[in-house]
């Protein structure tokens, strides 16, 4: 049995997971409804999860237009936080958007979340611009953050 979780599209059998990680990570969790209609009704959506040992412990939502991909969001449950989890998700995220032809991925981070930002920054993605009171629960501003994923990927070549 591996030590790392195994990453794969999520189906809607891995809802249940899904929605224990939504609960753990966010104070205002999307619905199960929001992730039926991402997984059936929206075709620019793409999900993938983390599940070790037949548990989902994060999952991350990729919406590709064309040639632009946008994080939806992202997620560990907190037991499993620190293993490099989260980054395991981005860099299948890129590698996703990748194929799929995207040439840029933005997201959405609360400008307090400085652990966050730091892995972004880590994979290549700078600070775009600032949305005014983003988050419904405190309205706390959202640094917008992008990386080319052509630089992205040629950066990882050279390691």
């Amino acid at each position: 049995m591996s030590n790392f979780p195994t990453i794969r599209f999520m189906e809607e059998k891995d809802l249940e997971g899904v929605l224990r990680v939504e609960h753990n990570a966010f104070q205002i969790p999307w619905t199960r409804y929001a992730f039926v209609n991402e997984l059936t009704n929206n075709q620019f959506a793409h999900y993938l999860v983390a599940e070790w040992e037949e548990e989902i412990i994060g999952y991350c939502g990729v919406w590709i237009i064309i040639d632009e991909a946008h994080i939806t969001n992202i997620a560990v449950h907190s037991s499993y936080r620190g293993r490099k989890i989260g980054e395991t998700l981005l860099v299948n995220a890129l590698e996703m958007a990748f194929t799929y032809g995207a040439k840029t991925m933005s997201l959405e981070v609360r400008v307090s979340n400085m652990t966050a930002q730091s892995l972004y920054k880590k994979l290549g993605f700078q600070a775009g611009g600032i949305r005014k009171n983003y988050y419904t629960d405190n309205y706390e501003d959202a640094l917008v953050m992008w990386v080319n994923i052509d630089e992205y990927k040629q950066s990882e070549e050279r390691k």
